[in-house]
């Protein structure tokens, strides 16, 4: 069960003490530590910075599919290269869109979905578009999220919405979590990594308070060492994005 929480109402954390199932983070973090390959299962292999060229994306693909992570993810421009190279691998690809600020119009979202899918895209990471919530228009910003759900869950594809939790408040978190859960999303993300701050822990914590068991919690933003992603999964995240991944599952003993 979900609550709906009035555009106009202040949140409080006792607003969202509702049954949300539970989530066992302990249990989680644990399996995916066991080893190399299933701390990897857990992983966005990613690459997004701007000047990324060709051949650092197929070197991104070519690393997915040696380690089987989770996904790659890449931007719009390299959907369609990172598909090839990936192909028959096993892996999915992942892209970012309205990357990094969230501005873009519905109308946008919506075919860059649509366009990315039908490329073979099969994980969407798309920006919460702050400046709305931020407002007060909770239901644009619903219907902004709720669009590229639609047309990802249409193609089979899953939709991760990133909040960049450093530009919010306490409130605006919690809130923002929780349009973004009630829109659909299969996954709420901490951070594009290109803001003033990262992923932490705490909020971390604090989205999987909201999200329960009703949607994954993606932890990305700096996270470079094992120590880092194990407070993050011990947290409540179900999915790390690093560029590093690789460095990462080394430090656990992979070759």
């Amino acid at each position: 069960m979900s609550a709906t929480i009035p555009a106009t109402t202040p949140i409080a954390p006792s607003d969202l003490e509702f049954d949300n199932g539970t989530f066992d983070s302990a249990a989680f973090a644990a399996q995916a530590l066991a080893n190399s390959q299933s701390l990897a299962a857990v992983i966005d292999h990613t690459l997004v910075k701007p000047e990324a060229a060709r051949p650092q994306v197929e070197q991104l693909c070519e690393e997915a599919a040696r380690y089987r992570f989770a996904c790659v993810v890449v931007n719009p421009v390299w959907a369609a290269t990172a598909v090839k190279v990936l192909a028959g691998a096993g892996v999915p690809v992942g892209v970012a869109i309205g990357f990094p600020f969230g501005t873009s119009l519905v109308s946008t979202l919506r075919h860059e979905a649509a366009t990315l899918t039908r490329l073979g895209a099969r994980e969407l990471d798309i920006m919460l578009p702050i400046g709305v919530l931020k407002s007060g228009n909770y239901t644009a910003v619903h219907h902004s999220i709720q669009a590229a759900v639609t047309v990802a869950h249409h193609s089979g594809a899953l939709l991760k919405v990133t909040l960049e939790t450093a530009l919010l408040t306490m409130e605006e978190k919690l809130r923002a979590a929780e349009i973004a859960i009630q829109a659909g999303a299969d996954f709420i993300r901490t951070s594009t990594g290109f803001s003033a701050s990262d992923a932490t822990a705490a909020d971390v914590a604090l989205m999987r308070g909201v999200a329960g068991a009703r949607c994954g919690v993606k932890a990305s933003g700096a996270i470079r060492k094992l120590a880092e992603v194990k407070a993050m999964l011990e947290a409540g995240a179900n999915r790390i994005g690093s560029s590093a991944s690789v460095a990462i599952v080394q430090e656990l003993g992979a070759e």
